[in-house]
């Protein structure tokens, strides 16, 4: 069945004045966001050495299957302290993490590079994360739409240009599939990039995920977990 989603150009107003590195006349609403405070997040703090400035939105996906055994904002805890715990990270390794739902939770602060588990330059880096595993299972449409009003947002407030979104492969090439191929189809055909610049450009681009790629997974990723 095709389904399609359209992204309602609703200004949002923000809670603090724009910073100084947003540009003036943006037509890209800040989308709504969970804060990180309101998830519960415990960070430890990041040595101003590895502070950035955002020159890029990489997009990647969790690479675990999604089966709504636990909460987006449980999942999002449990991932901060694996990351704590097993890789020595002292915060979430993104800057922002996507649910199946489409709501958007604030991980580490946009202030600092972020982390990996491939070799590529990372500072200058914004990191995106969907929840799910895009090598089995189709993002929600929702899902996609958030990602692309929060990419809209980042690239007006930070001055990125479009041809600087793109997905882990491309920045760490030969090292991994993320954000996996039933996603990254929309950054390989440009798809992805004009849902952003149409946003940027104050309009309402229309979702549309398409059918599912030839040998590709067929399974929607479920939005949410079982009631108990």
């Amino acid at each position: 069945m095709k389904r399609s989603l359209s992204i309602a150009a609703i200004a949002v107003a923000l809670a603090s004045p724009c910073p100084a590195a947003e540009q003036e006349g943006s037509k890209a609403p800040r989308p709504e966001i969970v804060s990180a405070s309101e998830w519960g997040s415990k960070p430890q703090p990041i040595p101003d050495a590895r502070k950035h400035t955002p020159k890029y939105v990489t997009i990647h996906h969790a690479g675990v299957l999604w089966k709504a055994q636990v909460t987006p904002d449980a999942f999002v805890r449990n991932m901060q302290g694996w990351g704590r715990r097993d890789k020595g990270w002292p915060d979430l390794a993104y800057h922002f993490l996507i649910a199946p739902d489409g709501k958007i939770y604030e991980g580490r602060s946009l202030d600092y590079e972020p982390e990996s588990n491939t070799k590529y330059p990372l500072a200058g880096n914004i990191g995106v994360e969907m929840m799910g595993n895009f090598e089995q299972q189709r993002p929600d449409p929702r899902q996609i739409a958030s990602c692309v009003k929060l990419t809209a947002w980042l690239c007006d407030r930070y001055g990125i240009d479009n041809a600087l979104v793109r997905g882990h492969k491309d920045a760490a090439s030969g090292q991994t599939t993320c954000p996996g191929k039933d996603f990254e189809r929309y950054l390989k055909d440009g798809q992805f990039r004009r849902w952003v610049e149409e946003t940027r450009a104050g309009k309402a681009p229309e979702i549309d995920p398409g059918p599912p790629l030839p040998g590709g997974p067929t399974e929607m990723i479920p939005s949410a977990a079982p009631p108990k």
